[in-house]
């Protein structure tokens, strides 16, 4: 075991949680109206806590552990074989404890699911929030992660993905854009203004997803190496290009350059260098996160315009867009001639796209057949995934939770 990347991993542990607790509880709540900041902050801190125990229940044992093409098998049901207290002993991962590395990708797993709130915000039970999300993560996160990350997966060793633009955001955007079809638009979308109901709350969020990334992208080296290094500044520097990109053409064609658009892009950034993170060199961070900040700009107008869904917070056009980009331009920059650290030769680089394709359209089909059947169950088991009109009406804090957030 080596203790500095015991204490990295752990450390990128904590960032990952505070992602997601406050961050995105904050990013997510600003974005809605004031009758549902607690039912979307609600949802975001009470998914992501039943991902972790599902995690610790099964879910890592079918992720990480060797089995079939799709899913691992059941050697560490509840973290057995991990450790024996008795005589303070403690499987390792690499050079850290297998109780690390788990604990580090159980925030993984969280944050995915949380994600995806975005995409049925302001009009979704709480029941069927927590029935579809405990469905989701058993059959689409364990087996995408399995079949990406472990080592007898489906794609192991084909797709490159350093720290989740497949696994975490491809799969949260497709399944966020298909229960956004399945829940229906919110009622008055596209009629009257549902703008942001506290940008401060917004921009505060954003600040502490980015802080929260460093540990998610660099923590993925899985050590406090050289690797991690590059990540770090990789996150760093694509981020910076990709707030830039956004809040300059924004500027230009909308004639303002909007604190929702700069942080917009800064989420946009950190998706789109989230694969590619260890595995492209500064160069092509910048480039990714310039280009990638583009696409989500058209994914959250002119695509979302064609698509015709009320994903009420952008899950697709940020996170599902961002990770396809993101990813095809890892298996580009990802090549020595272009400054990356992997492929050898420029010919190389259409297979590695190709590859990167493959995986992104078995991650989309995969998981929206599962969160289509997920939300028929759930909607099966809790009376109808949505709330009543009148409910909807008076806002989700009152009716779902009986608390409200403001009090004028």
């Amino acid at each position: 075991m080596d203790k500095a990347d015991l204490v990295w991993v752990s450390i990128s542990t904590i960032l990952v949680l505070l992602m997601v607790i406050p961050g995105l509880a904050m990013f997510y709540g600003g974005l809605v109206r004031s009758k549902n900041i607690l039912s979307v902050m609600s949802q975001v801190l009470v998914t992501f806590a039943l991902a972790i125990i599902l995690w610790f229940t099964y879910g890592y044992s079918l992720a990480f552990t060797d089995g079939n093409a799709f899913f691992g098998g059941f050697s560490r049901l509840l973290f057995s074989g991990m450790y024996d207290l008795s005589n303070n002993t403690f499987e390792l991962s690499g050079s850290i404890p297998e109780l690390t590395f788990a604990s580090f990708q159980a925030t993984f797993a969280g944050i995915t699911c949380a994600l995806i709130v975005g995409g049925f915000a302001e009009r979704i039970k709480f029941s069927a929030v927590l029935v579809f999300m405990a469905i989701w993560l058993t059959f689409s996160y364990v087996p995408v992660a399995h079949m990406i990350w472990s080592s007898t997966g489906l794609l192991t060793g084909a797709a490159l993905d350093f720290a989740g633009g497949t696994v975490v955001h491809i799969n949260a955007g497709v399944a966020a854009l298909v229960a956004a079809y399945m829940v229906g638009p919110r009622l008055g979308y596209g009629k009257e203004a549902m703008q942001p109901h506290n940008l401060t709350m917004t921009m505060t969020g954003a600040a502490l997803l980015w802080v929260g990334w460093f540990g998610f992208n660099a923590g993925s080296a899985l050590g406090a190496n050289t690797q991690a290094a590059l990540a770090f500044f990789n996150t760093l520097l694509a981020t910076s290009a990709a707030i830039i990109a956004w809040v300059l053409v924004e500027w230009k064609t909308k004639g303002n350059p909007s604190l929702l658009g700069a942080a917009s892009g800064a989420v946009a950034g950190l998706v789109g260098i989230t694969p590619a993170a260890g595995l492209v060199g500064p160069v092509g961070a910048l480039i990714i996160g310039f280009i990638t900040s583009l696409f989500c700009l058209w994914g959250v107008n002119g695509l979302k315009r064609l698509l015709g869904a009320d994903d009420s917070l952008d899950v697709f056009g940020i996170h599902g867009v961002g990770g396809i980009i993101g990813g095809l331009l890892t298996g580009v920059f990802n090549a020595k001639p272009l400054g990356g650290p992997g492929l050898e030769t420029i010919g190389e680089i259409p297979y590695q796209v190709w590859l990167q394709l493959e995986g992104m359209l078995i991650t989309a089909i995969w998981c929206a057949i599962v969160t289509f059947i997920a939300l028929k169950i759930a909607g099966l088991l809790t009376g109808g995934i949505r709330v009543e009109k009148d409910a909807e009406r008076q806002g989700l804090d009152i009716t779902q939770h009986g608390e409200q957030g403001y009090h004028f």
